[in-house]
């Protein structure tokens, strides 16, 4: 398997986007000095590759489908010092490209995010529920990991090499900026946020998001990420709402023994002892999986400080 190596490496993965990859490549050699670009075909059905390789691009191709995987392979085969990741379709205009990388390679952050909810897409996008999608996203990021980013699924990053090659890819297609950012909420890595400029796709070259399909697919990933990385307030939420259905259960069969000396609902109380042991077991099970989180993310450390 062939490595590359670059200072700046311009990451742009690509499924079927003949019609704007040239202009997406043109844009980004213009606005970033000393770069090289990568496109990743990701078993593009036109001429993807072809234009890319006119263009002056490095084409890597990636046969397991989906944008994560795309992105792991050039995480895996390129050595950067900074990384920038930009879309194929040249809904990114690269503007404020060279700036966020000079904040990389200046060591200002470790992952500077190009945020659009803050300058005009919600004006250029015209699909209503990607915009609802994007707010609810940011919102329940930003309540679970007690955060302040505007963009979390931004496909438009610069990123350090500690970064991405301390970053373990397990999405394979469009949740996987919300998985980046969220694995540098939780890691403290330094993240900063520039406004940048969106554009949205040509009529004639549509997007490939599927707004139910990758809209689910996005949620489901924050919930088990939500599991994964914050344990112990996830399975505490579920534990209370055990307790709550145990307490109101148990309330009316109190209220019946007290008054007649006799329980007259058994099946009540079982119900109650049930959910009240279903709560303990969830409670014990949040503090256990805290305690490997936090040692995880001690070794975790460990292993960055030794690279």
């Amino acid at each position: 398997m062939e490595k590359y190596s670059s200072k700046i490496a311009v990451v742009i993965p690509c499924y079927n986007e003949e019609k704007s990859i040239g202009q997406t490549i043109e844009e980004h050699r213009s606005k970033i000095q000393g770069a090289d670009i990568y496109v990743i075909d990701n078993n593009s059905k036109d001429n993807t590759s072809k234009v890319a390789e006119e263009h002056g691009a490095i084409v890597i191709h990636e046969y397991k489908q989906g944008k994560g995987n795309a992105i792991k392979r050039a995480f895996r085969d390129i050595d950067a010092e900074c990384y920038f990741m930009a879309d194929g379709d040249n809904t990114y205009p690269a503007d404020r490209a060279q700036e966020m990388i000079d904040m990389v390679l200046e060591g200002k952050a470790d992952m500077v995010v190009g945020d659009r909810l803050s300058s005009t897409y919600f004006t250029e996008n015209k699909r209503r529920f990607h915009n609802f999608g994007n707010v609810l996203v940011r919102k329940l990021i930003n309540m679970i990991f007690n955060a302040k980013v505007n963009d979390i699924m931004t496909g438009s990053r610069a990123m350090s090499y500690n970064f991405v090659k301390g970053f373990p890819i397990t999405s394979r297609g469009f949740e996987l900026e919300t998985e980046m950012t969220i694995h540098a909420l939780d890691k403290n890595y330094k993240i900063e946020e520039i406004t940048v400029p969106y554009q949205d796709r040509d009529n004639d070259n549509p997007s490939k998001l599927n707004t139910i399909s990758d809209g689910y697919k996005v949620l489901r990933t924050v919930a088990r990420l939500f599991k994964e990385y914050k344990p112990s307030v996830f399975f505490n939420l579920i534990a209370f709402c055990a307790l709550v259905f145990s307490i109101c259960l148990l309330v009316p069969t109190l209220i019946g023994y007290v008054n007649t000396g006799m329980v007259e609902k058994f099946p009540s109380l079982i119900a109650s002892g049930i959910f009240l042991l279903v709560a303990l077991l969830l409670w014990i099970t949040g503090i256990i999986l805290k305690v490997i989180n936090r040692k995880e993310r001690e070794i975790y450390e460990l292993i960055i400080n030794m690279k």
